[in-house]
């Protein structure tokens, strides 16, 4: 296939397969507390379990997508994913959950570096916030489906079952992208490239990363801890699960929302601290109020305004030679951070004695994004031209 926006649509579905096996914990975790007869801690930390990888293995996989090609890479990475969902499926033990948990994370960790590279590669310096927003939007829309579709499976078949659920949409990703995926020609060129990554460039790629992961961290105390929350309450794990995708649903809108408006606009930057604030405003007040569908409905109405523009910050100082390295760098911040992020949310809702808490943390990640993105704006700014524009 050689249409940029037909590949960007099967890296939707293939992205949205990790999206499914990450929230299969969150969605289903009343069952895993009974049954292994652990707490929100310990959920907090299996969930975290799933990014723990990315920590050591994030600029590894950069440079493994430069040996052996992005789409072969990422097939590896699927076969993990498989391999570890089946592998949790199987165990009775606690300790199996958490060896299947970091086998799937691992898969997962190939996915993300390689397959937003594979998207810059083919957007890159054109609609690259709107191919990102929807590129990302698969996140959210594969949380949604598992809200709704795994904790029913759950109450019926029990949690085996839910993850033989997440191991059948793995393989028809894989499937997909066996037969469907096709490298840009300029990519190809480029996999020969020499790599030159300076210090300043280094230091705005891993500044970026820092962007994406804590508007990430903040963005997963929804759907991590939003079933918890309601089901203090009194709500059935199935009604819980399903409310809390509507912001899911809600996000698969925003999200393309704010990457059309910052390509439209050109004020990238500004969608995107709007974007922050407006989360965490909305964020600290759903968690508080009794009106619960509506909040969580005007959160999703806000959460994903600066989904788009924040993977596209990158762009701005990776070159198609240095592209999958950086990206390796950005995303070893970003699994680095999400790992860390999520046990300690887990672990100020159990000291808080409630799910509440998670959000207020989640709210506080999301207001430090403008601040960190103008300490990248500060080092894009001083960093030499590349040798092919200062000629």
């Amino acid at each position: 296939m050689r249409s940029r926006w037909g590949i960007l649509a099967v890296l939707f579905v293939v992205r949205a397969t990790m999206a499914f096996q990450f929230q299969s914990v969150a969605a289903v975790a009343p069952l895993l507390v009974r049954e292994f007869n652990v707490g929100l801690a310990d959920i907090g930390v299996l969930i975290g379990l799933y990014l723990a990888p990315g920590a050591v293995l994030a600029l590894p996989g950069g440079v493994i997508g430069r040996r052996f090609g992005d789409k072969t890479t990422v097939l590896f990475g699927l076969a993990l994913m498989l391999g570890g969902g089946l592998l949790m499926g199987l165990s009775v033990s606690w300790s199996g959950q958490i060896a299947g948990r970091l086998v799937a994370g691992t898969g997962g960790v190939l996915l993300n570096v390689l397959m937003t590279k594979m998207v810059t590669d083919w957007f890159a310096g054109r609609e690259i916030s709107t191919a990102m927003a929807i590129f990302v939007n698969s996140w959210p829309a594969g949380l949604a489906v598992s809200l709704l579709a795994l904790p029913p499976i759950g109450a019926a078949y029990g949690v085996s079952a839910v993850y033989l659920a997440v191991a059948a949409l793995i393989a028809v990703g894989t499937v997909m992208l066996v037969t469907l995926y096709d490298a840009p020609a300029a990519a190809v060129a480029s996999a020969h490239a020499r790599i030159t990554l300076d210090r300043k460039t280094t230091a705005a790629a891993i500044t970026a990363g820092m962007i994406w992961c804590l508007y990430n961290v903040g963005f997963a105390m929804i759907f991590s801890f939003g079933p918890a929350l309601l089901v203090e309450r009194g709500w059935s794990i199935t009604v819980a699960g399903s409310t809390t995708s509507i912001v899911l649903w809600l996000a698969a809108f925003s999200v393309p929302l704010g990457g059309f408006l910052a390509d439209r606009s050109a004020r990238h930057d500004l969608v995107l601290v709007a974007g922050c604030i407006t989360f965490a405003i909305v964020m600290a007040f759903a968690s508080r109020t009794v009106n619960v569908v509506p909040a969580f409905a005007l959160l999703g109405m806000v959460c994903g305004l600066a989904a788009g523009p924040i993977p596209s910050v990158p762009s701005r100082v990776l070159e198609p030679e240095t592209r999958a390295v950086g990206m390796g760098l950005f995303y070893t911040v970003y699994y680095i951070g999400m790992m860390i992020g999520a046990a300690l949310g887990g672990r100020y809702a159990a000291w808080a004695g409630t799910a509440e808490a998670a959000f207020d943390f989640g709210a506080a990640m999301l207001l430090a994004c403008p601040i960190i993105l103008w300490v990248f704006g500060r080092i894009a700014e001083s960093r030499p031209l590349p040798a092919r524009l200062a000629s």
